[in-house]
């Protein structure tokens, strides 16, 4: 037992003084590459504040120039309604114009109608009115030379 017991107690001292060391050394890593994990996580949560931060930004941004387009674009739908609506008035009135002149013509050649049915030329009417103009041209004529 001695032979199997003195040579054990004279090694297994060194090997768990190696394996202590060896375990030490891994958890020296093990805490290295957590402090550096940690680290790296701390950098990428600042990025992705700072790209909430650009998010909100570029959102605001683009809702500004939405605002912007809306306003020039109910601004150019005014000027075009108002040029619409005075294109139409001024149709209009050329159409009014126009109807107000076809109806004189017609109320013109309806009255001209009306009276032809009306007048009724005999031949007595006829020498009636030949005479009468035959004596106003001599009455204007002996005006005229008795003034000369």
């Amino acid at each position: 037992m001695l032979l199997v017991g003195i040579p054990v107690v004279r090694v297994l001292p060194k090997i768990f003084h190696k394996r202590s060391q060896t375990l030490g050394s891994s958890l020296k890593t093990a805490r290295e590459a957590t402090a550096d994990a940690n680290a790296r996580l701390s950098a990428v949560e600042a990025k992705l504040a700072g790209l909430d931060d650009e998010i909100k930004k570029f959102r605001a941004e683009v809702e500004q120039e939405s605002l912007g387009d809306e306003a020039r674009i109910k601004a150019s739908l005014a000027d075009e309604s108002a040029r619409i609506v005075q294109a139409a008035e001024q149709e209009l009135s050329v159409a009014a114009a126009q109807a107000r002149r076809g109806l004189r013509n017609f109320a013109a050649d309806l009255a001209i109608e009306q009276a032809a049915k009306q007048m009724v030329l005999t031949p007595e009417t006829d020498k009636a009115l030949i005479a009468e103009f035959i004596g106003q041209v001599s009455g204007d004529a002996a005006g005229k030379g008795g003034q000369n």
